[in-house]
């Protein structure tokens, strides 16, 4: 039964919004919000016809946009009550060619995914397959963590609020060095764990773990449940979490990464392993249709009590950094929260170093929301065009410049890592650099086996279960380094490759790999 826009109840003597306004108010949106519930009285007043004129803006501010960033392509969609109300592209899907980007591009949408996947679940939900309280282990028995008693009883929900205890992006590396979802969501058992339900941590493999113990309940795998449960009925007919559907698009946006001045698209990222939290790609028309849905508390297709847990709060994301700030939110696969206008704002940002930077922001209380997604790594371009418009929406004017505001603290995204960024090779290395005492096979639980071996003109390492094959450089003493480039370790990263015993000559007996050591699991020892 679906609950009256303005309904309200008691629990616990404390008087509760249950609507979530699927749609906008007739007349003056003032009277309106004077009959609002307490807790759902926003902190300004949006007068009549300030809507209409941020969506007159958009075109505008996307504009903008572009030519500040600079960056290849973009497609913003605007939806309110239900109806998209805008739709347009800007530049081009890839550098150096012609082809313009439109309404119907098809974007990868990074960690978008993760909303979209939780309304993939709210409709298993709906359909009585699961709970967001299912422990995994009832549909994954294989599924352990590090902990047996939190990996007994970990819930879907528990997964898609990263509230599971597993540290903040548990498996990336993983996937970065080549193993696939199976494998991975197997070894997150050997990760150590934080405490479970009141830390959280932001962590993909995580999230994809509890998309397939749904993916399981239903006797499908993800891609297909999502396409026949949420993309079919809602007319998505360009959206899927399979690569290789993207990739046959005609009509569809190639990443790019700054190459020193400008936009190339360098890099493709795959995201098949962790398609529940990052491997969606869509259009802008067809985001619209799902944005709609949201809106309107599911429509026809969820029902309201399945999805309303998704976009309620669930985790404190960011801690109040001062008695006057307000925390982070975090729901099931959706942003959540109070914005500066004291309306509720669900939101999501998505992200590829290698070339995608994503945006939407949704207010359940003036059934508006906007969407945007670019063919960029991310510079915050897609985030100043949805806060410009919200800004609009609830105050009738720009309250920053937030392109100024986000494009620096963007940056780190796409900054190389490593302790030796910047520093200066030593003059007068000590020790041999070539050193038949390091080569061989050093083990490791969760990564697998290394190889250090002598390709003829260097020390060379193999990665991951290809392998990947890097060339070491010999920096001082036991100590090379080498250039690892994937989605974690952007243009310029360096990674030290330490062995131990440090004596030279001596025989080698382990081996710790910087970039793979973020969560102290990066030490390799000789088989």
């Amino acid at each position: 039964m679906r609950i009256d826009r303005l309904g309200v109840t008691i629990a616990g003597g404390v008087l509760l919004a249950t609507g979530l306004l699927s749609g906008g108010f007739s007349g003056s949106r003032a009277m309106a919000e004077d009959l609002l519930p307490p807790p759902m009285q926003p902190g300004t007043v949006i007068s009549e016809g300030q809507i209409e004129d941020a969506i007159a803006a958009v075109d505008g501010i996307a504009q903008d946009i572009m030519r500040r960033s600079g960056i290849p392509g973009m497609a913003v969609v605007v939806v309110r009550d239900g109806e998209t109300v805008f739709a347009k592209g800007y530049g081009v899907r890839k550098v150096g060619e012609e082809a313009a980007v439109d309404a119907d591009t098809v974007f990868q949408l990074a960690s978008l995914s993760k909303s979209v996947s939780g309304t993939v679940v709210a409709h298993a939900v709906g359909e009585g397959l699961v709970t967001w309280d299912t422990p995994l282990v009832e549909h994954l028995p294989w599924f352990e963590l590090s902990e047996p008693w939190v990996g007994d009883h970990v819930t879907i929900g528990d997964m898609f609020s990263h509230r599971s205890g597993l540290p903040a992006h548990a498996g990336d590396h993983l996937e970065d060095i080549g193993f696939d979802r199976q494998e991975i969501l197997e070894r997150l058992r050997f990760v150590p764990l934080n405490s479970f339900r009141n830390t959280y941590a932001y962590t993909n493999f995580g999230l994809t773990a509890g998309g397939e113990a749904v993916a399981a309940a239903a006797g499908t795998d993800w891609a297909s449940l999502a396409e026949e449960t949420v993309f079919k009925p809602l007319g998505m007919n360009a959206t899927s979490y399979r690569f290789d559907d993207f990739v046959a698009r005609e009509n569809r946006a190639l990443g790019h990464s700054k190459v020193g001045d400008a936009w190339q698209p360098k890099y493709v990222r795959q995201p098949d392993a962790q398609a529940p939290a990052g491997g969606v790609s869509a259009s802008a028309n067809d985001f619209g249709k799902w944005l709609a849905m949201v809106v309107a508390e599911g429509g026809d297709l969820i029902p309201q009590e399945a999805l309303l847990p998704a976009i309620q709060s669930q985790m404190i994301s960011g801690a109040m950094p001062s008695p006057a700030a307000r925390p982070g939110l975090y729901g099931f696969g959706f942003g959540t929260g109070v914005d500066a206008s004291g309306r509720v704002s669900i939101s999501h940002s998505g992200a590829f170093a290698m070339g995608t930077g994503t945006h939407f922001a949704l207010l359940p209380l003036d059934g508006v929301a906007i969407g945007v997604l670019t063919n960029a790594s991310p510079v915050g371009a897609a985030e100043a065009v949805g806060h410009t418009f919200i800004d609009l929406v609830e105050f009738g004017e720009q309250e920053r410049d937030w392109y100024a505001a986000y494009a620096p603290r963007m940056e780190a995204l796409s900054a190389p890592v490593g302790e030796l960024v910047g520093a200066t090779p030593p003059t007068d290395p000590s020790g041999p650099g070539m050193d038949d005492q390091l080569l061989g096979t050093f083990e490791n639980d969760y990564y697998g086996p290394i190889e250090i071996a002598d390709d003829g003109n260097s020390l060379v390492v193999k990665l991951g279960p290809k392998p990947m094959v890097y060339p070491l450089t010999h920096w001082d003493g036991r100590t090379y380094v080498f250039e690892p480039r994937d989605e974690n370790n952007p243009d310029g990263s360096i990674s030290k490759l330490t062995f131990s015993p440090a004596e030279p000559r001596a025989l080698a007996t382990e081996v710790t790999v910087e970039f793979l050591n973020s969560n102290g699991l990066g030490t390799f020892t000789r088989n």
